[in-house]
């Protein structure tokens, strides 16, 4: 996944918690609250529209054009970039459920139009991929936000509620100066550019399985490294050989901790689409490691 999707997803969760009164209860009658509702199609449907109008001025405006078209790029970066599709669906279907909760449309239904606008929202970013000679739509974005939408509409719909939350972690790493127009150039783009450095978490709530403390989870983790270029060829042509990580840790429910504090429980909110520090296991074709803290 480039840079774009994070992109939208950052605009999209920032609108949602500048929300005014976000947090208060709704009409326990479901009736739809128009004022709030149309403020939050405004609001949303500027900023996705503004952002669009940007990204494309930024990243496809220097591309030359092509008739649409698709390009199969499931082999590259060891579908790290699909992982990161599947993060961002799903944020995007939790936070439109959301948010429309907040409006007073009933839970089910909420759920049901925040999966659909998850999955459409990344659509047009696909569009534009497929008129670009630089990339072309793929059917394996696609296919991973679908997922990602499905992934929180399956959930809402067995269980009510998230249970098994999607995580992403960050850290820096030695490869993005050896190609830093692809990698980045600098924390601000190797985030969103640097596949070697990006971690995906599936967190577990576990007191809702099994007794457990409310604010401990368990969590599994994907990433892989040594990705200077995207494919297997590529990197073995150059020396480099790509690998695949895998993690087994623990996590922290920061939403677990009671306020009554609506910045704190914010902040909480925020900080929970990220994995925390903590001690994690790592297994890979290098062998098995053990960190103490592992973000």
């Amino acid at each position: 996944m480039r840079a774009i999707n994070k992109l939208l997803l950052i605009v999209f969760i920032g609108l949602l918690f500048n929300q005014n009164g976000f947090s208060q209860p709704i009409d326990s009658t479901h009736t739809v609250n128009k004022k709030r509702l149309r403020t939050f199609v405004i609001a949303s449907g500027t900023a996705y529209g503004l952002t669009l109008v940007g990204l494309n001025e930024l990243w496809y405006k220097d591309s030359e054009k092509e008739p649409f078209h698709f390009f199969n790029d499931n082999n590259e970066w060891k579908q790290v970039d699909k992982v990161g599709h599947f993060y961002s669906a799903f944020y995007f279907s939790y936070g439109t459920s959301k948010a429309l909760t907040w409006c007073g449309l009933p839970q089910q239904k909420a759920n049901l139009w925040g999966a659909l606008t998850g999955f459409l929202v990344l659509v047009p970013i696909e569009v534009l991929d497929g008129f670009s000679a630089d990339y072309g739509a793929s059917v394996g974005d696609l296919a991973a936000d679908a997922a990602g939408s499905a992934f929180f509409l399956g959930q809402s719909a067995l269980w009510n509620e998230i249970r098994i939350q999607p995580k992403f972690s960050f850290r820096r790493t030695s490869y993005a100066p050896l190609r830093p127009e692809v990698l980045g150039d600098g924390l601000a783009t190797e985030l969103f550019k640097d596949y070697n450095g990006q971690t995906y978490w599936l967190s577990f709530d576990m007191d809702k399985f099994l007794r457990f403390p409310k604010w401990l989870n368990l969590t599994v983790g994907y990433g892989a490294n040594e990705m200077v270029y995207a494919t297997d060829t590529e990197n073995t042509a150059m020396g480099y050989h790509a690998y695949r990580e895998y993690y087994l840790g623990l996590d922290f429910d920061l939403t677990a901790i009671k306020t009554k504090s609506k910045v704190l429980k914010t902040v909480f909110a925020l900080v929970s689409i990220i994995k925390l520090p903590a001690p994690t296991i790592e297994f890979s074709s290098k062998g098995t490691r053990f960190h103490a803290f592992y973000f």
